[in-house]
């Protein structure tokens, strides 16, 4: 097999379109980010980096909070949406058809359409050249109860999440193992 080596560059995928929101319960804004991960889990630790140009930029270092939405794949055209338009000049929550709540532990609302939620309060800005990382705590989840199974696990596989890879949009697919399936033993007949 034959392989190229290319300079470095951000070919790192898929990755979770996450609509964003941040500004205040009066002016709310949504943001869609790709860039955004979880750092750590004790505390609960996550980022999401936005270049300074943006409008969400100014309302997440005014207020230090956002929440990251996780939506589904029917949500793919409101995601893109939000990533295209600004929110200087459109209400994107009323333009996308999207339902604004109110979050338990940040000022800021979450998506009532994404079954997931995290909630988060600034914990540094870090300026990396073309965008700037928030990294965050994780205040509060807020979760859709139809993919709790009777145990309260979250069943997030029937959720039908978007995921986002070189410029296009997917659907993620079936389950092919779960954690440490690889070397649990199998159990006794």
């Amino acid at each position: 097999m034959s392989r190229q080596h290319w300079k470095g560059s951000v070919l790192l995928a898929p990755v979770p379109p996450a609509l964003v929101t941040c500004g205040t319960a009066e002016r709310p804004n949504i943001l869609t980010v790709a860039w955004t991960g979880v750092v750590c889990t004790h505390p609960a630790m996550t980022y999401i980096s936005v270049r300074p140009s943006r409008h969400s930029y100014k309302l997440i270092g005014e207020t230090g909070e956002f929440v990251i939405n996780l939506p589904t794949s029917a949500m793919a055209k409101a995601v893109d949406l939000c990533g295209m338009k600004t929110g200087a000049k459109v209400d994107k929550a009323a333009l996308c058809g999207l339902h604004l709540i109110e979050s338990e532990t940040v000022g800021v609302p979450s998506i009532e359409e994404c079954p997931v939620s995290l909630e988060c309060r600034v914990t540094e800005a870090k300026p990396l050249g073309t965008h700037t990382m928030f990294l965050a705590e994780i205040t509060g989840v807020s979760v859709e109860e139809r993919f709790l199974n009777s145990k309260g696990k979250l069943n997030l596989q029937q959720a039908g999440l978007l995921a986002y890879a070189h410029g296009e949009y997917f659907a993620l697919g079936r389950k092919c193992g779960d954690f440490g399936f690889s070397v649990r033993k199998k159990k006794k007949k």
